[in-house]
């Protein structure tokens, strides 16, 4: 009997099963594609689709990965290859050393090939027919709206007829294992309520509401709850769609889904985050400062176990100081108590059915709603951008709130965005500048995160991407 070296033996076993090859048919979208289609995202130049697409796909079939640093995935996955091979019936999918993770006995993990495949479909339609269709004038705000709502149609979310019931949760993809558990029984309160769930669709406070629906909707015997995640290019590979997601979007860009997300939404409920939660409260503030918005009804709850209310402190202290009482006021703070987080959506959302009903407003889509151009226009992040923020109190507040907005989009992209990380590296950290009062609640606000360790994922050493300058 010939003698095998054991320690050789694992560890050719954990290479062998680190990456797969196979060949994957369509699930739950696209199964047709144009030769025209097929050669965009074949092209790798500059004005191809492919690295955009195998970018996401990689995204997607790592859901569960233990970092939230893009750069990192893309390193890992370097050798990563996704081909479209074209036959008589279809098309299918060829992937080269893809996550074996993505994968149980050889074959592709259902709710994961649907996720690869909702890439292709917003990758190929977003290209197509927004972007070079010339039907959509993206510097026109009524335009954009527009494409949002295009692209949702084309994904399917809005096809639903019923009641106003869709929550949007938005937090931290980064929280500890008390607040993570604190999202899945709010999320079990609202299924038993019989309300869904919309998330960023990562990992985190987006995926916990979405588990804790599954059990509410399974004990009320609903067998349609829905399980929306929105997410962009940018984004993807620091936070893949969690296994739960049951429809998935890829946006354009980081301003058009936080209006596809706001659009969507008949609720909100804030749990604690890091930049990227601090990004969406200001959005989401900024729009609801809008005159044109004083009537909408929309619930919006800041919450989380009780050990988390300084977390929520820091919130409102920083928007009072930067936006005003009259912002602050438009959110409810509930700590610790996630049955009286669903019964306070439930009531809002009530509320929110009778004035769309007045005023013949879609319940699936909220077009009364004013989104301003300032919210809407993509921000480039670069150091140039983020040093030329107007951070001052001397201008109206909705475009305080839009650069505000702004300098957390930055800061997010250099936490965990793989051109941001690697534009950190090069030129060193982002400079934020203006009025010494917004600047010191910026500094309270950014050191609380660091210090509760809310800018990365738990175990990792973070150092700041950004610098606080007069």
């Amino acid at each position: 009997m010939r003698a095998v070296d054991e320690g050789a033996l694992a560890q050719a076993t954990v290479v062998m099963s680190e990456f797969v090859d196979a060949r994957v048919g369509p699930r739950g979208s696209l199964e047709n594609l144009s030769q025209d289609e097929i050669g965009k995202l074949l092209d790798s130049s500059h004005g191809g689709l492919y690295a955009l697409f195998r970018q996401c796909a990689l995204a997607v079939l790592n859901s569960g990965a233990d970092t939230d640093n893009a750069k990192e995935i893309f390193a890992r996955h370097r050798d990563f290859e996704i081909q479209i091979v074209r036959h008589a019936w279809g098309i299918k999918l060829e992937l080269k050393n893809a996550p074996a993770s993505a994968f149980v006995d050889g074959e592709m993990i259902v709710g994961i090939k649907e996720h690869l495949f909702a890439v292709l479909r917003d990758v190929v339609y977003i290209s197509n027919e927004i972007m070079a269709s010339g039907r959509f004038d993206l510097n026109d705000s009524t335009c954009v709206t527009n494409a949002v709502f295009q692209i949702l149609r084309n994904a399917r979310l809005l096809e639903v007829k019923v009641a106003p019931n869709l929550v949007v949760c938005w937090g931290g993809h980064s929280i500890g294992r008390e607040e993570y558990e604190y999202t899945k029984k709010v999320g079990y309160e609202m299924g038993l309520r019989g309300l869904d769930v919309c998330t960023g669709c990562g990992p985190g406070a987006m995926k916990g509401p979405m588990k804790g629906a599954t059990i509410g909707h399974a004990k009320q015997r609903i067998a349609r709850g829905r399980y929306l995640g929105i997410t962009e290019p940018g984004i993807i590979a620091a936070e893949p769609p969690n296994p739960i997601v049951s429809q998935l979007v890829i946006m354009p860009d980081i301003e058009k889904r936080l209006e596809a997300f706001v659009r969507l939404a008949h609720g909100i409920v804030v749990f604690p985050g890091g930049a990227g939660t601090a990004e969406e409260i200001l959005y989401l503030a900024g729009i609801l400062l809008d005159p044109a918005n004083a009537a909408q009804p929309l619930p919006v709850v800041l919450t989380g176990p009780r050990e988390s209310a300084a977390y929520f402190e820091h919130i409102a202290r920083f928007i009072r100081g930067t936006l005003g009482k009259e912002a602050l006021e438009r959110f409810t703070v509930i700590t610790g108590n996630p049955a009286e987080v669903a019964r306070h959506l439930a009531r809002g959302i009530d509320t929110v059915r009778m004035y769309r009903k007045q005023h013949n407003d879609s319940y699936n889509f909220n077009w009364l709603l004013s989104v301003a151009p300032e919210f809407q226009r993509p921000f480039e992040v670069t150091h140039e951008s983020m040093r030329a923020l107007q951070l001052n109190r001397d201008q109206p507040m909705h475009r305080l709130a839009a650069d505000l907005r702004r300098a957390f989009s930055g800061i997010v992209t250099g936490n965990v965005k793989e051109y941001g990380i690697s534009a950190i590296e090069r030129l060193g950290p982002y400079e934020l500048a203006g009025d010494p009062a917004v600047m010191a609640l910026l500094d309270d606000l950014l050191s609380a995160f660091v210090a509760q360790k809310r800018m990365k994922l738990p175990g990792t050493l973070y150092r700041p991407c950004y610098r606080l300058v007069a």
